[in-house]
């Protein structure tokens, strides 16, 4: 043997028995260890905003959390999270988008409404709450916004620990949160008075004793304030008390982005807001093998860790997003679907954050959060990743995008008849052309319904429908809101951009209908649609599924994916997933398998091995059953929209 290979095998040897200590330090349930640091595995929890908007209440949350410590803390959910706008009082006229009901103290500082947190009067904000958390055996969290209240830039109320600084002094008036403009506003941290305000912000929320904050508004593309998560992350650790610093949303994220501020934080989400969609769940794929690729995932964070945060699990009895009103309904994702969901979350190993209330859950669900297996993988796997998948039967599915009008020549929009009475449509079409090799119509393939805008109306269905007006035989509309034949109290708001599939716009794009400006478009004589608030239109594009290699255009969404990992004890972790809408056999040969979980220089298990000849057997990991001897390729059928979890121990 060479020296130059005697020297690396050393190296690699030495580099595998530190990372084996490291490992090991993570057995167990995920629970974390104080002496690992912070968020040392993936965190679990609960938080409020998927069963209950920002509504909740002090009685409603202490019930959630009592049985989050009954059913889910010995599986690691240690985490409580009350979301977000606690300071906001349950008034006529109170809404996600609207100024002036939030309470705040003499400093211009959020502080719970005493209307739902009765224990908070007196100026004992969550200290109560949080005591009652803890005796639990659990953590305590909140939810907390960019910058400054707009009300406390309105009063000018001073600056604690900034004798003569103002809340007017701090502002940055160019800087407010894209999707709150009215209520929020940065600050600037590059003076006394800005640095000074936000250290006040989480020395009371360190009296409080909050263990978790999750910081809204300052991350994607639409938001993203690397100053503030700076200022933020140091004010944290001058409170000397630890806090799980968790940052959103995650608009159109980027590696390059998060490798901006992941040392400063323990978990950023990677996606926008998930809703209990199977477009939602597809669409975190890409995105999650993005963020693995770039060996995002469990780096060095604030006092600890950081990992990519795919959201909450909308799972179980819900609400809707950003409406004045409680759990209500079941989630409309199927059994299969639920599963694939979380069977994705454990393999990027996304922190699993519940969102369905504690008070319905059924068996179903608490298995799904619950499986020692996919558990485990969540916390202790490593070298996770997507591999090559297989191709199924192409179809084209369609993604609305708000974009630069210059940007927005593929789509054309018109007017069309309707079947509701008077009311007209707004029906796009795409460019003739191809995609891949299939062919786009440009017939309309799909409509929103329009309401005029009518200042004194505050009903939908109170709107009488405007006919369009004619100009050079062009059509074309004055302002008004456009929705979905399903929900008619939901209105598309470019201010909740992405990119997003035409059958999930309520839970990508949609706002709870008020007629403000941001939810107000108009249709051109160019056939564009135009957000009047924003200037930006909405454009519809073809998305391919099941596009081969060789197809023009990239490969999107293929038909399967499939995602591997290692364990500690050297076990296999592969999962299967089908995004085709027929059931399908799905494969991958263990040699590709095991070469791609061994390129890890700190794994040497395999070093200098031919994977021809491996054996493996092992377990479906969701109902424990043996599968036997694999031979040359792991092969299953898998359901449509569903997914397969195997974890194998292979030897030559």
């Amino acid at each position: 043997m060479s020296t130059d290979i005697q020297v690396r095998e050393s190296m690699f040897k030495a580099e595998a028995f530190i990372f084996s200590l490291l490992l090991a330090c993570c057995m167990g349930c995920g629970a974390q260890s104080s002496s690992q640091g912070l968020a040392s595995t993936p965190p679990r929890g609960w938080n409020s905003y998927d069963s209950f908007s920002w509504i909740i209440s002090e009685g409603e949350f202490l019930a959630n959390a009592a049985l989050v410590a009954e059913q889910l803390l010995p599986y690691g959910y240690e985490y409580v999270v009350i979301d977000f706008l606690w300071y906001r009082q349950r008034l006529p006229g109170a809404s996600v988008t609207s100024p002036g009901f939030d309470v705040l103290d003499e400093w211009g500082r959020p502080i719970p409404d005493p209307g739902r947190w009765p224990s908070s009067a007196g100026g004992n904000g969550f200290k109560l709450v949080s005591e009652q958390v803890h005796a639990m055996g659990l953590k305590f969290g909140i939810h907390v916004m960019r910058g400054i209240s707009t009300e406390a830039v309105k009063k000018n109320l001073p600056i604690l620990g900034a004798p003569g600084w103002r809340a007017a002094d701090i502002v940055l008036q160019n800087e407010a949160c894209s999707w709150m403009p009215a209520c929020f506003v940065s600050v600037n941290e590059s003076t006394e008075g800005g640095r000074a305000f936000i250290q006040s912000l989480y020395d009371l929320y360190a009296s409080w004793e909050v263990d978790f904050v999750k910081h809204d508004c300052v991350f994607g593309i639409n938001d993203l304030s690397v100053h503030e998560i700076k200022a933020t992350s140091q004010a944290i650790a001058a409170t000397g008390r630890p806090m799980v610093y968790s940052i959103s949303p995650g608009v159109l994220a980027t590696p390059a982005m998060a490798k901006l501020i992941s040392g400063f934080v323990n978990m950023f989400r990677i996606t926008s807001d998930d809703w209990d969609s199977w477009n939602d769940v597809q669409l975190h794929f890409n995105v999650a093998r993005d963020f693995a690729a770039a060996g995002l995932i469990g780096g060095e964070g604030l006092n600890g860790y950081s990992w990519p945060d795919l959201d909450m699990l909308p799972l179980g009895y819900l609400t809707d997003p950003g409406v004045n009103e409680g759990p209500h309904r079941f989630c409309q994702l199927t059994p299969t679907e639920q599963r694939t969901q979380v069977t994705l979350w454990a393999m990027a190993k996304s922190p699993l954050i519940f969102g369905g209330d504690m008070l319905h859950l059924d068996q179903a669900t608490l298995d799904l959060l619950t499986n020692p297996a996919v558990l485990n993988i969540n916390a202790n796997s490593y070298g996770n990743k997507e591999i090559q998948g297989t191709t199924l039967r192409k179809e084209i599915q369609p993604v609305l995008s708000v974009v630069e009008c210059k940007d927005a020549n593929s789509t054309r929009w018109s007017i069309e008849s309707s079947s509701l009475g008077n009311r007209d449509q707004i029906c796009w079409a795409f460019s003739s052309g191809t995609k891949g090799n299939l062919q786009v119509p440009a017939a309309p393939m799909g409509c929103l319904n329009w309401s005029p805008h009518v200042t004194t109306s505050t009903n939908i269905d109170e709107i009488q429908t405007i006919k369009a007006e004619k100009d050079d035989q062009t059509t074309h509309l004055g302002h008004g809101c456009l929705w979905t034949p399903s929900n008619e109290k939901m209105c598309l708001d470019p201010q909740k951009y992405r990119s997003s599939s035409f059958e999930s716009f309520q839970s990508m794009h949609m706002a709870p209908f008020s007629l403000h400006g941001s939810q107000l478009w108009r249709l051109n004589h160019e056939g564009k649609l135009i957000s009047e608030s924003t200037q930006l239109c909405a454009t519809m594009s073809p998305l391919v599924v099941g596009m081969d290699e060789d197809d023009s255009g990239g490969l999107q969404f293929p038909g399967a994916r499939i995602w591997t990992a290692r364990g500690m004890s050297g076990e296999y972790y592969v999962a299967f997933f089908n995004f085709g809408s027929e059931s399908a056999a799905i494969s991958v040969p263990l040699a590709t398998m095991i070469q791609s979980s061994s390129a890890s220089p700190h794994d040497i298990s395999d070093y200098g091995r031919s994977w021809v000849n491996y054996q493996c057997s092992g377990q479906d990991a969701w109902s424990s059953k043996d599968i036997g001897v694999v031979g040359q390729n792991l092969s299953v059928e898998v359901d449509t929209h569903g997914c397969a979890l195997f974890s194998l121990n292979c030897d030559q």
